[in-house]
């Protein structure tokens, strides 16, 4: 029987949250300089090189394995077309807009894991999803009535990285997080050489880059190695909605760094997604406890 830790997977989910946070803000800054391409490829080597030098120096590289390297690639071609479309869409319209979008990801997530994963659809994760889904949308007030290129992107990733979470999952019942990060690293690497050098000019880092680029690089591990973890510890469908708490933080970077519109709403919808979050890891907690009793 496997014990789960929902409170142990929020706190890691935190570090992820805030790691993506920061990549983000990092992505705006680059985006006039490098294309998405380059942003994916630097980033992947930047990281490769931490996931390597960290993992030896623990003396785990060899927890890499090889057995299950067609899933490996499915989940990293699926999670580079998402964090594409995610970065272009950084630059096209608000932050706080394209995190809206963004945030169906989880909705997919919950409706998907009974069917990829076999876990339970329970009515309380379905209304924590719907509660966290309805506090992103009062922080962000999307205009979906114009469909937008940036919209599209936004929307588009959502999917992908819904997709990414269920493969993601999948890999931690039987691999470890160090193989896991080698494989999303050098995979991604691969992707991003082939993608951004098929014109035949790839952009280097510049002086101005090169620190916005190591954010990125490094952010981009932290942030897979908590979610990683996080996933090893609790359902997908109880950590991937903690991921709402995001949205009103870059809410507030936005208005801070960008002169971005921050209101009530911010606080108002950021109270829905604390109550959905509390909702959510309560219930698992529950659940987890009655299991261990019976």
């Amino acid at each position: 029987m496997q014990t789960y830790r929902p409170l142990a997977a929020a706190g890691w989910m935190t570090g992820s949250i805030l790691s993506f946070s920061a990549m983000a803000v990092a992505g705006r800054a680059v985006a006039g300089a490098h294309d998405t391409f380059e942003v994916m490829l630097w980033r992947s080597v930047i990281g490769f090189g931490l996931v390597v030098a960290i993992a030896g120096l623990a003396g785990r590289l060899g927890e890499v394995q090889s057995r299950n390297l067609p899933q490996h690639l499915l989940r990293n071609v699926v999670h580079f077309s998402g964090q594409n479309l995610w970065f272009w869409a950084l630059s096209a319209i608000p932050l706080a807009q394209v995190f809206a979008l963004e945030f169906t990801s989880p909705l997919w997530v919950i409706l998907l894991s009974p069917l990829f994963l076999g876990e339970r659809l329970t009515r309380l994760r379905l209304a924590a999803a719907a509660l966290g889904f309805a506090g992103a949308m009062v922080v962000a007030r999307p205009d979906f009535g114009r469909i937008e290129p940036g919209v599209l992107a936004a929307a588009a990733s959502a999917l992908c990285f819904a997709g990414s979470v269920i493969l993601t999952k999948a890999l931690t019942r039987g691999e470890t997080i160090v193989s896991i990060l080698f494989w999303l690293t050098l995979m991604q690497t691969g992707l991003g050489l082939a993608s951004a050098g098929w014109d035949g000019a790839i952009a280097l880092p510049s002086p101005a880059t090169l620190p916005w680029l190591a954010v990125i690089g490094a952010a981009g591990v932290i942030a897979h190695f908590c979610l990683t973890t996080a996933l090893s510890l609790a359902p997908a469908s109880v950590v991937v909605p903690i991921d709402f708490a995001r949205l009103p933080l870059i809410a507030v970077i936005g208005m801070l760094l960008y002169g971005e519109a921050l209101d009530l709403w911010v606080l108002a919808g950021g109270t829905l997604i604390f109550l959905a979050n509390w909702i959510n890891i309560r219930g698992a907690q529950v659940a987890q406890r009655n299991v261990t009793e019976n």
